[in-house]
């Protein structure tokens, strides 16, 4: 099995998955970031396909960034400038070639994450 990345956004404040935001994907090979996808959340909050496939995937570290400013401003956050939360950095390593599933918990003041299944 070679390996590859999913994720999803719930929008925890609303209880629904969070439809609308970017993630990016970005490979970290010492001060290098190098983009590898940008993809938008589709209604059950996910990607369409996998943000890294399997035939890119590569063990090493790698970010994920959750353009949620955006998405709550989209949904009517009134709070004033800046948002606490905006851009979500979520840095971490793949070491086997395995599924690995990022998903985020968000709200307009804080967020959490796990490695999924």
């Amino acid at each position: 099995m070679t390996g590859y990345l999913t994720t999803h956004v719930l929008d925890t404040a609303r209880g629904q998955p969070a439809a609308g935001l970017t993630v990016t994907l970005y490979r970290i090979e010492g001060a290098t970031r190098t983009e590898l996808a940008r993809m938008t959340t589709n209604a059950d909050g996910r990607t369409d396909a996998p943000i890294l496939p399997r035939e890119s995937f590569a063990p090493g570290t790698y970010e994920l960034v959750f353009a949620a400013g955006s998405y709550l401003r989209a949904r009517g956050q009134d709070a004033p400038a800046p948002l606490f939360l905006d851009q979500i950095p979520i840095r971490f390593g793949m070491s086997e070639e395995t599924h690995y599933h990022v998903p985020l918990l968000l709200s307009p003041y804080g967020y959490s994450t796990y490695r999924g299944s």
